[in-house]
């Protein structure tokens, strides 16, 4: 029993004296730091972030042209595809020429081809409206552009 309160005693005092000397602990904030640069991290580490990603990536797009993108086209193929970007930069030229001043300016109105309507409305304050709408789908795409910027 003696044992006992001798041992007690001895663990009542421990307590007693971290008491009276004072555990000190310290602490600090927590603070976040963003790794990812999209989010404020360091613009250092978006290459290995990238790099990772790409490398964990194991999705495939099932609409995707086999063969890659290195795949070699026929002269045939290629002089089509040429003839088709510069039939395509023409109507386009064509287009905004009516939509754009000599300095180009947007100018407020519309423009109907067979198959689009490009429509620029004035919203005041500097602001322009572009709305694209496809006539044979109703699909139409809406920006806003400032009169400065361009």
């Amino acid at each position: 029993m003696k044992s006992h309160r001798s041992a007690l005693a001895s663990l009542v005092l421990a307590v007693a004296h971290m008491f009276l000397v004072g555990a000190t602990a310290s602490a600090s904030e927590i603070v976040y730091k963003p790794v990812n640069p999209s989010f404020g991290g360091d613009p250092a580490n978006a290459i290995g972030l990238l790099a990772k990603a790409q490398t964990t990536n194991k999705h495939t797009d099932p609409n995707a042209a086999t063969g890659g993108a290195g795949q070699q086209q026929t002269p045939l193929q290629q002089f089509n595809d040429m003839l088709e970007r510069s039939i395509l930069s023409s109507l386009t030229s064509a287009a905004t020429s009516k939509l754009m001043t000599n300095t180009g300016a947007l100018i407020p109105g519309t423009v109907e081809t067979a198959n689009f309507k490009i429509v620029i409305s004035d919203l005041g304050n500097g602001s322009l409206q572009v709305t694209t709408t496809d006539k044979t789908t109703g699909a139409f795409t809406t920006f806003i552009v400032n009169k400065q910027v361009l």
